[in-house]
């Protein structure tokens, strides 16, 4: 959605990992970009104009004065209709050209000449990403408001184990998202985000939870960062990429969510409450592993407190009700009991919505008695859906 009909210029600049940029030019094209590539004389060395004319359909940019192009001044007609530029990879070379405001090269003035967002994504070895003068150049290229993803650790190509790997393409489109956020509808908005299902242990190899996925909370937070809000997302899932920009704080039982989520919701906006917490938990948690006996297994279990109530009332506080039957009714009843400016009910009895799926049926119910039916559609396009219920009501906060 961030990206659709968006003009990306994409500078690649002469690295190992310029093979890499195809697959990025892919990506993009694919998120429904538009894609105008300038390949530098380095990068030429390593890949073709022609593998990249043949990705995005358009003419690719290798000299400034090729009088082939369309425009007299092909640089700035690219500045100008560019929504953002990434260079992937970033070379030292290029990162100091920038720096110093060089226009030498048709990359360089091209970003030079613009004033939308930039986002450069290095590519070295190690040696020279730990320089003086490149890390000189970073800091200087951060503080006007140049945006880096990367560079990642690992093996790189002349052997050395260190930073200098380029970042994945898929994680350069999501920074790339993450960057064009900053004009979105929730900038300036602090978000809290729970997800998964809670924890609750019997013994050190037992616990108490629920069948929860955490997709919807994950395509939340994903969907609220691409609004351009600034999301803590508190989670139980390990098993789930984190969204790219997103701060993760890992919990696991319920008296842990609750510190974590009141904590994060000091500074927040808005509270929206994906997670399936569990409603009871064992009185006591054995130390060490119960052994399985003739006469079976007894817990006692007592009520965890909704910490729902101690969220402060100047937070826009969104809950979730997963149901299997009286769906709007019972609904209807946690909004008002938990003091909820929205509910979103979902049947998890469903099999193509709810519970571990990528797909949700939900319906959004109001303070005011109203509510809105949500048809069967992709986790982040529900998402979205909850968000512009959000937006309005935050809007009302700050006024």
């Amino acid at each position: 959605m961030v990206l659709k009909g968006k003009n990306v210029v994409l500078g690649v600049s002469g690295s190992i990992a310029a093979y890499k940029a195809a697959d990025l030019t892919s990506k993009l094209v694919q998120a429904g970009a538009v894609v105008d590539v300038i390949v530098t004389d380095a990068a030429r060395e390593f890949v073709t104009p022609f593998t990249f004319r043949s990705l995005t359909g358009r003419p690719v940019y290798t000299n400034m004065f090729d009088p082939q192009t369309s425009a007299g001044e092909e640089h700035v007609a690219l500045s100008r209709r560019a929504d953002i530029v990434i260079v992937a990879p970033a070379t030292a070379t290029t990162i100091a050209r920038i720096a110093c405001g060089l226009a030498d090269d048709m990359l360089a003035l091209t970003v030079l000449a613009t004033k939308v967002p930039v986002l450069l994504a290095p590519a070295m070895d190690s040696q020279m990403w730990e320089a003086a003068p490149t890390q000189d150049n970073v800091a200087t290229l951060k503080s006007r408001g140049i945006g880096f993803v990367g560079p990642m650790s690992g093996r790189l190509a002349s052997g050395n184990i260190g930073a200098g790997r380029l970042a994945e393409p898929a994680t350069i489109v999501e920074a790339a998202k993450h960057l064009l956020a900053r004009t979105g509808d929730l900038a300036g908005s602090r978000i809290v985000i729970s997800a998964g299902g809670t924890r609750e242990p019997i013994d050190p190899v037992r616990v108490i939870t629920n069948r929860s996925s955490g997709k919807m909370g994950y395509a939340l937070a994903e969907a609220a960062r691409d609004r351009g809000a600034a999301v803590t997302l508190v989670s139980t899932i390990d098993s789930l990429p984190v969204p790219y920009g997103v701060d993760l704080v890992p919990v696991e039982t319920v008296v842990e969510m609750r510190d974590a989520v009141l904590d994060a919701c000091k500074s927040a906006d808005a509270l929206i409450m994906a997670a399936a917490v569990s409603d009871f938990r064992p009185a006591e948690a054995a130390v060490q592993k119960i052994k399985k006996g003739d006469s079976g297994l007894s817990l006692d279990l007592v009520k965890n407190a909704d910490f729902l109530l101690e969220v402060p009332d100047d937070v826009v506080k969104v809950g979730f009700a997963a149901e299997t039957q009286d769906l709007l009714q019972n609904a209807q009843k946690k909004l008002v009991e938990k003091r909820l400016d929205l509910n979103v009910a979902n049947d998890v009895s469903a099999s193509d919505a709810g519970f571990a799926v990528d797909t949700n049926r939900v319906t959004i119910l109001d303070r005011d008695g109203g509510h809105e039916d949500v048809p069967l559609l992709p986790k982040y396009e529900v998402a979205q859906r909850i968000l512009d219920r959000l937006v309005p009501l935050l809007q009302q906060r700050r006024r």
